[in-house]
Parts: C-alpha cells; sequence; structure tokens
C-alpha cells in the first residue's frame, strides 16, 4: 500500500510511519520542517500543499492518515484566555488542515481500489465528554469529528471510506507522560482500526481499541 500520513515526524505519527514501513509498505510522511525523508508541509499554509501533490505525483493513495494536530489551549484561563490568534491557528490545523489534505490527494484516492482517509480526532470531539475547559482543542477535534462524518457521505459512492479516531490519552509531547498508553500501543490499536475500515463502518467514530464512540 501506498500510505500518506500527515504530521509524521513525532508520536502517533512516527510510530505509525516506522510500523507501515516495517511491515513494507510505501510511506510518504510530511512535517512542518520536512526533515530526512518527510516531506515539508505546514497544514497550516495552504500555498505548500502542492509540494504535497508534486511529490505524491500520480501515484495511488490507498490510505491518507490526517494525524497532524495542535492542543495549545491546555490550562487556558477563562477569563482572560483562548486569544483569537490561538483560535485562528488551531482550526487551520486542526481543521482547515484536515480538509486541504483530503483535497489535495483526492485525486490520489480516486485512483487506488478501496481507498481509505483516516481522520485523528479526540473523545474531548464528542458532546458526551463536556467536562469544561480546553475549549479551541474541543471544538476543533468536533469539527474534525462532523467534517469526517461529511466527507464519508460524499465519498462513499466513489468508494472511499473514512473513519475518525480518538486515539487514546497517549504518552507524547501532547498527552504528556502521564498519559495512559504507549505511542507504540495507540498505533497498534490505529493500524487494526484502519484495516478493518471499510465502506460498511465509514463514517463511524471509533477509539483506538475498537470501539465506538458516541458523538
Amino acid at each position: 500500500m501506498h500510505i500518506v500520513i500527515t504530521g509524521a515526524s513525532r508520536g502517533i505519527g512516527a510510530e505509525l510511519a516506522a510500523r507501515y514501513r516495517a511491515e513494507g509498505h510505501d510511506v510518504t510522511g510530511t512535517a512542518r520542517k520536512g526533515d530526512g525523508d518527510l516531506v515539508r508541509l505546514d497544514v497550516t499554509r495552504p500555498e505548500e500543499f502542492a509540494a504535497l501533490a508534486a511529490h505524491v505525483g500520480p501515484r495511488p493513495v490507498d490510505l491518507l492518515i490526517c494525524n497532524a494536530g495542535v492542543y495549545p489551549d491546555g490550562g487556558q484561563n477563562l477569563d482572560t484566555g483562548y486569544p483569537a490568534p490561538m483560535w485562528a491557528e488551531t482550526f487551520a490545523t486542526n481543521v482547515t488542515g484536515v480538509f486541504l489534505s483530503v483535497q489535495t490527494l483526492l485525486p490520489n484516492l480516486r485512483a487506488a481500489k478501496a481507498a481509505k482517509i483516516a481522520i485523528i480526532s479526540s473523545q474531548m470531539a464528542s458532546q458526551t465528554v463536556a467536562t469544561g475547559g480546553s475549549y479551541i482543542y474541543r471544538a476543533s477535534k468536533a469539527a474534525a469529528l462532523n467534517l469526517g462524518r461529511n466527507l464519508a457521505a460524499d465519498l462513499a459512492p466513489v468508494g472511499i471510506a473514512v473513519g475518525i479516531y480518538h486515539p487514546g490519552w497517549v504518552q507524547t509531547d501532547m498527552g504528556g507522560p502521564k498519559a495512559a498508553i504507549s505511542a507504540a500501543e495507540a498505533a497498534a490499536g490505529l493500524i487494526a482500526r484502519f484495516t478493518a475500515l471499510d465502506l460498511e463502518s465509514t463514517g463511524r467514530f471509533q477509539t483506538w481499541d475498537g470501539h465506538d464512540h458516541p458523538y
């Protein structure tokens, strides 16, 4: 398979890329700095998607994993925090970046047989997990969930399945060292979910370990 992973320089993205490469798959990873074998792509900069399209060329993409994301508003104060630029950057990364990734590679996804799109959201996107705080991150991941479900509806007729996933509370720079699971555990579970994704399950919101998550 040819697999494209955004945000592949560290954390879950890097673990997914390493595991897929170890299995012999062709992996195109992206990162803001584009170090090593990673394609330079800052998903908040629309003009940079042309370089991704040029790098991939006409090759089919069997699986697009929209993993690039930020969580800048942990610990912000309701009275004085959550500045407007933080909202703009987070939505540009977590929502618009997902859409532009899909839009850019849509011809390559259409060229593949039974292509799949995996969108990494969060349980914090769910209306049932409303415990307060992190307003920007929660809102952006809820928007990514909504985006994924609507993409699933539009892309099913052309044979492209879309899954939306809570990757778990993961021991990464974002999740912190006290998180519940390692990046290796998250990646293993997510790969199983991506493998199972098909048109029968398109549009579902699932956890890394295979449970349907309430919207």
